[in-house]
């Protein structure tokens, strides 16, 4: 079944199929959270947080857009509430440490990948929350421009200026890198 037909059950009641929408979504969007805060914690609470507020506000879904963008919305909303309220910056985890594969798993190239992705977390660290966003879902979640105005409630533009923004200065920051 999919995910227009089981919104519409869920928003008559349906609690099985919401519970098949969640079961669906909810890897995609704990990522994109934890993308956002850096904390498994923090990130855990906020798609819980926003699935409630989804269940609550599926008989107001217009399906404009697809279920999972409506809930990239709802999660990156909860998430930019969460990091205004922060009062000092936490670790961003926001690149997975890559596994070791092939003959190349010696330990100065662990240490090497190690410290590039420690450099490239602290220069997304730095990035505003908008710009973070917006990164996030285009470079690691795979979203068209359309789809993170939509998320965002920005328009392409917004997030095409937001999205170069964001690249250079990850670029200027990894250059030692290169």
């Amino acid at each position: 079944m999919d995910d227009g037909l089981l919104a519409v059950r869920a928003a008559e009641g349906d609690e099985d199929a919401f519970a098949v929408l969640v079961r669906r979504h909810s890897s995609r969007m704990l990522a994109l959270a934890r993308h956002l805060l850096g904390s498994r914690t923090d990130a855990e609470d906020a798609v819980q947080d926003a699935f409630l507020s989804a269940w609550r506000r599926l008989p107001e879904f217009q399906h404009t857009a697809s279920f999972g963008t409506w809930m990239y919305r709802i999660v990156t909303n909860r998430c930019l509430s969460t990091l205004r309220r922060r009062t000092r910056p936490l670790p961003l985890d926001a690149i997975p440490e890559p596994a070791a594969t092939g003959s190349d798993s010696s330990p100065p190239h662990v240490a090497e990948i190690d410290a590039a992705t420690a450099a490239l977390t602290a220069a997304l660290q730095k990035l505003s929350p908008e710009l973070r966003v917006c990164w996030v879902l285009r470079e690691l979640h795979g979203l068209h421009y359309d789809e993170i105005a939509h998320v965002t409630g920005s328009s392409e533009q917004t997030v095409r200026g937001r999205l170069f923004r964001a690249r250079r200065a990850l670029t200027e920051a990894m250059r030692p890198w290169r």
